[in-house]
């Protein structure tokens, strides 16, 4: 006698619905924490009843911005180091594509998130449909196939019972420790609401595990063969530790090989900041005592880092050192001509440490590293200890201020921050000892992600305070989860910087020999009245924030406490200088400047470009 299989009839975007919020992880926690979601044609008869009819066990937020609420749910995987996640759904035409952009920087950034946009008819009996592309050639595409290379899986279900294979794959994708990235289900709106009678069982509770991959121990003796040779070893520690949870297999293994350790933007609070083989930040936006020791190396060990071009120096800051590269991404593993490891972060550096045994770094190269990191932090604390400032305060001096407003002294800040000048400053200057406690988003480097990205860590860890850096320019992007905060009741602090305009593309413009033209307001065409005078503090006040302006580092210290003990959303906006920066630290970064030009200061710049390009690896 057959086994008859019980089943339930759901339709397509229910099964999907009860799917997702049946998943545990091993702690127990739901593995999404529900789904943001702006409903509109092509969503909100199908998957809005099924996220209606399941609200209890798989709640669903109301965003204002289709890419930054897709920003908020990759934040929140961030901030979860990727053991928790969410979904986020959107209409079918312009809601669908601009969910592109936060796909892009979720591939980039290797973060899990899964996006349920809608598409069209499969029927095709309406065709076309309101907010339809055609295309003249391929009857089949829709504006979802610009997702196909953004994502790390894409599928479209046009058939209910392709879920019971979709799903798997879907999950598999989000959580593999290499390949985990965005992933992309398009749902044709009348397959959202056709029924199948579904296997009971494929809704049944159940534990996702997340793998941790192994070293092959062949590659493990070739890296432990570089190693053993090696006087004058460094360690860059990048996202994978985090992500990998290695924070305390990383400190013991610098501390038993007497390494020091510097940090690219996604890997900043593996190691404590006052930690004695903490350098601090690597690379075009790093410290001067991570640097120096970087060009001075002879084997750099870089573990979980994609090595991008800022960590590098657009390959020059370490070009003479042998590299080994340990990362559970075998892609990741092969940059730069490296030798690769491929594993988990936490194994294998302990299997690489036991193979080492006792072998250490030189006593002058470990003794050089303390007094360059020791160095590194008396320098920090003089440029963000400065209270008196005469004229406009620059970023770091901010930074300062909100560092001091801590209540605690093991503080549970989490700062979020993305693109423009403050991602130099705060990979400077910002000090955590808690994992997680420096949340940039400088993979894709995306302006307007700070705010929405700041509710999604807020989501994930609301006993924290979090703190959000933004720029003006990048606040002029995306501004509109700032109601969504005080809707959902996730209090965020928000500092803007105003320095009228784009500071830091500005100061590169002028770099590569160039007049300073269509960055700060002041230098942009303007007709009429010119350019206008932004009231940020009255205009998120207006988003339902508490709300102020401020003048001076002492005007922001007074304010910061007034926002942390706010009950909501605060907003802080203190004008800053655009010509100053921190001058310590930093190295060369690539950027091409033109070959041919009337300028003579391009021509120089050139001349320069052409000069530097020659200490890169060839």
């Amino acid at each position: 006698m057959m086994y008859q299989h019980k089943t339930i009839r759901l339709t397509m975007a229910q099964a999907l619905v009860r799917y997702l919020a049946a998943l545990r992880t091993e702690e127990g926690d739901a593995l999404f924490g529900g789904a943001f979601a702006i409903f509109g044609h092509g969503n909100v008869a199908g998957l809005g009843e099924a996220l209606y009819q399941y609200r209890d066990t798989f709640p669903t937020y109301r965003a204002h911005n289709e890419q930054a609420m897709a920003h908020a749910a990759i934040a929140y995987a961030k901030a979860h180091m990727r053991r928790r996640m969410m979904a986020v759904t959107s209409s079918i035409g312009p809601g669908a594509t601009n969910l592109l952009t936060a796909c892009a920087l979720a591939h980039v950034n290797r973060l899990p998130v899964l996006l349920l946009p809608g598409d069209v008819f499969v029927s095709r009996a309406p065709d076309p449909v309101l907010q339809q592309l055609e295309d003249p050639v391929d009857g089949s595409v829709s504006v979802n196939d610009a997702f196909k290379p953004l994502s790390r899986y894409f599928d479209r279900i046009i058939y209910p019972e392709q879920l019971l294979t979709a799903l798997p794959r879907a999950i598999a994708a989000l959580t593999d420790p290499a390949a985990c990235g965005p992933v992309t289900l398009a749902l044709p709106q009348d397959v959202q609401t056709m029924a199948y009678d579904y296997p009971e069982e494929f809704f049944t509770p159940r534990v996702v595990r997340f793998r941790a991959l192994p070293p092959v121990p062949s590659e493990l003796e070739e890296a432990t063969d570089v190693l053993k040779k090696a006087t004058q070893p460094l360690i860059v520690a990048g996202g994978g530790v985090l992500y990998g949870q290695a924070g305390a297999a990383l400190r013991a293994f610098a501390e038993r090989h007497g390494i020091p350790v510097a940090e690219t933007h996604a890997g900043k609070s593996s190691l404590p900041w006052d930690h004695p083989l903490q350098l601090g930040a690597i690379g075009v936006t790093g410290a001067p005592s991570a640097n120096a020791l970087a060009s001075q190396a002879d084997v750099v060990l870089a573990v979980g880092t994609r090595l991008q071009d800022f960590t590098t120096g657009s390959n020059s800051l370490f070009a003479k050192a042998e590299l080994v590269s340990l990362n559970v991404n075998g892609f990741d593993a092969l940059k730069r001509r490296g030798l690769g490891v491929q594993a988990d972060a936490t194994l294998g550096l302990q299997a690489l440490s036991a193979l080492l045994q006792d072998w250490c770094s030189s006593a002058d190269w470990n003794e050089l590293a303390r007094r360059e990191a020791a160095g590194w932090r008396e320098t920090v604390s003089a440029i963000t200890g400065k209270r008196d400032v005469a004229g406009l305060p620059y970023d770091g001096e901010v930074i300062g201020a909100v560092q001091r407003s801590s209540t605690t002294s093991a503080s549970d800040d989490i700062v979020v921050c993305a693109a423009g000048t403050l991602p130099a400053e705060l990979h400077k200057l910002w000090r955590t000892s808690t994992p997680g406690g420096y949340h940039m988003e400088y993979g894709y480097s995306c302006m307007g992600y700070e705010i929405a990205g700041g509710l999604g860590v807020k989501m994930a860890k609301p006993a924290s305070d979090v703190i959000v850096m933004v720029g003006d320019g990048s606040y002029l992007m995306m501004n509109s989860e700032i109601a969504t905060s005080v809707m959902l009741d996730k209090k965020l602090i928000i500092v803007v910087l105003d320095n009228r305009g784009y500071g830091c593309i500005n100061r590169l413009q002028q770099a590569c020999g160039n007049a300073p033209f269509n960055n700060m307001l002041a230098d942009c065409l303007q007709e009429g009245d010119g350019a206008p005078q932004i009231d940020f503090a009255l205009h998120a006040k207006s988003l339902g924030a508490l709300s102020e302006h401020v003048d001076g580092i002492a005007g922001l210290e007074a304010a910061l406490v007034r926002a942390r003990a706010a009950s909501r959303t605060y907003l802080i906006c203190i004008d800053t200088d655009d010509t100053r920066t921190t001058a310590e630290g930093g190295c060369w970064w690539e950027v091409a400047v033109p070959e041919v030009s009337t300028q003579e200061g391009v021509r120089a710049a050139r001349a320069r470009y052409e000069l530097e390009r020659q200490g890169q690896l060839k």
